[in-house]
């Protein structure tokens, strides 16, 4: 049965799979990077791990995978192939197309970045199929978007289109390590409430799935700690609607989880911002924490679509 291997690489854990060419999930697996023994110890447990479900697939189908997508963090060079930079997995310039290929014989391999990888997914499988224009954001650690055309990510010209958590939001906000102040990552992504309700509540422990729940509780401190959250994304996705014009927003990450919490005000405060522009239909993601490596696979199966068209 013909499939391709998935990979879905995070800083802490690796979501792989096995998928087959109607976007199915034919078997599932997860391991840790193993960051902490050093940035090539986690490249040789990912070529590992590849080597591992090659071998699978071939036992449990009668052979080995057609191809392989990958999604990782950080600066990604698609077009080589390349881990330009990860901080969490302190890369820099590893050709990971190239020694994956070659630990599997030579698989032809798909790299692309997380974000934009798990944008393809919820587009084409997930909460934006049907629409013809999409822009996907996650709300995680930070805030990065991926903005879809029939179902392709458009990647910009060097790479780093969606970035819209560092559009700066709050000019007098705080530090961002891009170097800006007021990145909306800063005061509206998960982190960035865990800091503001960890302070407003006096609980060092406190995290932003506490906020929400705080929230429907009807805590003021909480509610004015999400409030300044929502003001602050509403503000950010009213410059990504006035230049994308997407048919759909879609959201996901972790704050997300706190469903209608985040999505009735937000959709509110929206509505409330735009003047000439139309406003989308803004929805949660669908797919959770699946979207990476179904959009992995994906890739995989595209780049075999263009190797044939070819």
């Amino acid at each position: 049965m013909k499939h391709v291997i998935a990979l879905d690489v995070g800083g802490t854990g690796i979501k792989a799979a096995l998928v087959g060419a109607a976007g199915e999930l034919l078997h599932e697996e997860r391991r840790r990077t193993g960051r902490e023994q050093g940035p090539e110890a986690v490249v040789e447990g990912i070529l590992a791990f590849a080597a591992e479900l090659y071998a699978y697939g071939g036992e449990r189908f009668g052979e080995g995978a057609s191809a392989v997508g990958m999604a990782i963090p950080g600066v990604v060079d698609t077009e080589q192939g390349i881990a330009v930079f990860s901080a969490n997995l302190g890369w820099e310039n590893v050709p990971l197309r190239a020694l994956l290929s070659e630990r599997l014989g030579g698989v032809p391999v798909a790299l692309g970045h997380d974000v934009r990888t798990g944008g393809i997914a919820e587009g084409r499988l997930g909460a934006g199929h049907g629409a013809d224009r999409f822009f996907f954001l996650a709300l995680g650690t930070g805030i990065a978007g991926a903005y879809g055309i029939n179902g392709v990510i458009e990647p910009g010209a060097h790479g780093s289109a969606g970035e819209l958590g560092h559009v700066v939001v709050r000019p007098d906000g705080p530090p961002c390590g891009c170097g800006q102040r007021g990145c909306l990552e800063r005061v509206a992504s998960a982190s960035a409430v865990t800091t503001a309700w960890a302070e407003a509540s006096g609980d060092a422990e406190a995290t932003a799935a506490d906020c929400a729940r705080a929230v429907v509780a009807g805590d003021p401190r909480a509610l004015a700690v999400w409030a300044e959250a929502v003001a602050a994304l509403a503000d950010g996705l009213l410059i990504a609607v006035t230049l994308l014009d997407p048919r759909t927003l879609i959201i996901g990450g972790g704050l997300a989880e706190a469903g209608e919490t985040l999505f009735t005000p937000l959709r509110a405060a929206v509505a409330e911002r735009v003047t000439f522009q139309a406003l989308p239909e803004i929805v949660p993601a669908a797919l959770g924490d699946t979207a990476g490596c179904l959009g992995a696979g994906l890739l995989a199966w595209d780049l075999l679509a263009t190797e044939v068209s070819a």
